[in-house]
């Protein structure tokens, strides 16, 4: 059984929090830091951008308007609105036995450690195989990561309950991916432009009919059956149990070290708060 690291960080800004996960990257990529597993959460509320995403998605004027910021993540894949969220970041090597393979491969046995993280929650989940979709988000016009379908997607009664991207650089794999706990998704179609709001409000509409989160899926099943409200800390403890048991992992509570960082201040500085890396599309 290997050892990987597990740190559970404080809620941070976006730009932080994308950082923190290339800084991680890095580290790996040269034999500095163990494969990690990070789960963590944002403050205040984020809109992150795919990769390849144009900024002329985002309505600037509405973003700020509600005091939440935006950020463009490393991974592919469409916007999601961070809040009231577990998000999740898996890094290792490319040489890690677990992640070896093309992205859909390790993108799978991935799913499968998400899909018992879920189901220890009480949650009636499956995964689609989708084919004909990219796991890193289908090439599609459709701003939100939510109504995007994938390969391997997680689901609860037909609904996407978690979004995942990942991204294969020379120093190793990064994926990363939110699980929606509480809250109205639709929020995100408040932060993206529309043609008018009469678009605004059917895919409002759309979304609600293609995603769920933990609450509203637990909503559905009686409290004698298991439906019940999850705390950040029980879906954390959820997927701690779950990558250790599906991968065969020991996951050893860490910290950032000194030099991770140091880096992620500087990336923060360079790039994830700089319109260089955010605006380049």
């Amino acid at each position: 059984m290997d050892t990987w690291r597990l740190l559970i960080t404080p809620p941070e800004r976006g730009a932080w929090n994308m950082a923190a996960d290339e800084s991680i990257l890095e580290h790996i990529g040269r034999g500095a830091s163990l494969p990690t597993l990070r789960l963590y959460a944002w403050d205040p509320a984020c809109l992150s951008l795919g990769h390849a995403q144009p900024i002329a998605d985002v309505d600037t004027a509405r973003l700020k308007e509600r005091g939440w910021e935006v950020v463009r993540r490393l991974t592919g894949g469409r916007a999601i609105l961070h809040t009231d969220e577990l998000t999740y970041s898996v890094i290792a090597p490319l040489d890690e036995p677990r992640l070896e393979g093309g992205v859909l491969e390790s993108y799978n046995r991935l799913a499968q450690a998400l899909l018992l993280a879920v189901k220890n929650l009480g949650l009636p989940v499956e995964i689609k195989e989708l084919a004909g979709h990219a796991s890193r988000g289908a090439p599609s016009t459709n701003p939100v990561c939510f109504e995007v379908p994938s390969t391997y997607e997680i689901t609860v009664n037909g609904r996407k309950l978690i979004g995942s991207a990942q991204a294969r650089k020379k120093e190793g794999v990064l994926q990363h991916g939110s699980l929606p706990l509480t809250g109205d998704l639709t929020r995100i179609c408040q932060a993206l432009v529309f043609e008018n709001e009469s678009r605004r409000e059917n895919a409002s509409q759309r979304l609600l009919a293609r995603a769920t989160t933990v609450e509203s899926a637990l909503s559905q099943i009686p409290p004698e059956a298991g439906g019940r409200a999850v705390s950040w800390a029980t879906a954390a403890q959820a997927f701690v149990h779950a990558l250790e048991a599906q991968l065969g992992l020991c996951l050893e509570r860490g910290e950032l070290s000194e030099s991770e960082s140091r880096r992620t201040d500087e990336l923060v500085k360079e790039k994830y708060d700089h319109p260089t890396w955010t605006e380049r599309i």
